[in-house]
């Protein structure tokens, strides 16, 4: 029995105002070609299939056409998990339709713990693995809120809740007698997080710690970026996302992870590289080292670099972006975004990046104001905390629009 652990596609994702489709198009295609290589019985999507709660056309285009290319493939089973980016009804409106096809799709937490335990065939078509596809788990999905609760207490209450929920949803698969193999889409304890990654804050809850899950033989996760082994076990990883979704994640090589149940309880676990399918490129430096970076770029890839520049401060002139456009204007390279090295000494949101506002998320947004302000490290922790469960709660709302059958706009869901 082989299944593929893969999670963070982000269809739909529009990076500093560029489409990813032809990235994500070149991912799926190659995606058919390894389940074919590697002879995978089934495929696991470990959450944020979708970069928002409302994709747009093509990415829903791709996500249908590559739902039916599979059935083309000797992989005849796919398993997709909503994540904290997705909308619960979006995923769940095709459910009943897609399961004609094989795929189950677990959009959110279900009240009934057999709904969320998927049995896994192998070639022969003889159940081989009993999955728990546990999606992202939201606080109102495992908890009662309750007045008077500090916020330990209540951070406490959470991480026992979800530990609760998985447990439950084990012991539903442990039945079957058979390997167990378990999914999430949360942060747990010590993950490494990228620019692109949001970070996750369930009610107080920020970090799961891994002790907190059961004894499956293998836990595929999702919502971090960079692969990665979780409190360092083997059998607990983020696959990571399969293009680079910010610049700072070009420096780790992207994967997607097979395990193979070879009549043994515990897992063979293989890393399988994914090519780059496009380089993004951070160049740092005084204008003169960066054009001698820009000439050594390669562009034999399919598709055009993208490029970061980050101008060194002691530059003097006052305008650093037409010099560099001149530097590629006759090569197959794109510059996104061209700034003034950080002045680290510098409090200013002008002063240290010359940064708009159309360049950075609310997050750096926060971040930013808060360098601004004479605080202790504690209280900068304390609002960070408080800012996030906010930023996360109107998130939510939005969800809970979207699930409600309520009309919103992108201009609402990126607010």
């Amino acid at each position: 029995m082989r299944i593929l652990h893969t999670s963070d596609w982000h269809l739909g994702q529009h990076f500093m105002g560029k489409s990813r489709e032809a990235e994500h198009r070149a991912f799926l295609q190659w995606l058919q070609v390894t389940v074919n290589k590697h002879n995978i019985d089934a495929l696991i999507i470990a959450g944020d299939v979708f970069d928002t709660g409302t994709p747009p056309s093509y990415a829903r285009t791709l996500y249908n056409q590559f739902i039916v290319n599979l059935r083309q493939t000797c992989c005849q089973q796919l398993v997709i998990v909503g994540g904290n980016h997705d909308s619960v009804a979006t995923l769940n409106e095709s459910r009943e339709l897609l399961a004609f096809l094989n795929t189950t799709v677990v959009g959110g937490v279900s009240e009934t713990p057999d709904d969320e335990v998927v049995l896994l065939k192998n070639a022969r078509g003889e159940p081989a693995v009993a999955l728990c596809a546990i999606p992202y788990i939201r606080p109102r999905d495992v908890l009662e809120s309750r007045s008077g609760d500090s916020d330990s207490d209540k951070q406490l209450a959470l991480q026992n809740a979800i530990a609760s929920h998985y447990q439950t949803v084990f012991s539903k698969a442990a039945e079957h007698k058979l390997p167990v193999v378990a999914t999430g889409h949360l942060t747990t304890v010590n993950g490494q997080l990228s620019e692109s990654v949001r970070e996750i804050y369930i009610g107080t809850l920020h970090a799961f710690p891994a002790s907190g899950f059961p004894p499956a033989a293998y836990i595929a996760l999702g919502h971090l970026h960079k692969p990665q082994k979780v409190s360092g076990q083997e059998h607990v990883r983020y696959s990571g996302s399969p293009i680079p979704l910010s610049f700072d994640e070009t420096a780790t090589a992207k994967q997607v992870v097979m395990v193979s149940f070879n009549g043994s309880p515990k897992p063979e676990i293989t890393e399988i590289p994914v090519p780059v399918f496009r380089p993004l490129l951070s160049i740092k430096g005084s204008l003169e080292a960066i054009e001698q970076q820009i000439k050594q770029i390669s562009t034999d890839s399919g598709l055009a670099p993208w490029l970061e520049i980050e101008v060194a401060s002691d530059d003097y002139l006052s305008d650093v972006q037409s010099p560099v456009q001149d530097m590629v204007a006759d090569l197959p390279l794109e510059v996104l975004r061209v700034r003034r090295q950080r002045n680290t000494q510098s409090a200013s949101l002008v002063r240290e990046a010359r940064e708009t506002l159309e360049e950075l998320d609310v997050s750096e947004v926060f971040t930013k104001r808060l360098e601004d302000e004479p605080l202790e490290d504690d209280r900068v922790q304390a609002l960070t905390r408080a800012f996030n469960e906010v930023l996360d709660t109107i998130h939510n709302d939005v969800n809970d629009d979207l699930n409600a059958g309520k009309v919103v706009s992108e201009k609402e869901v990126a607010q």
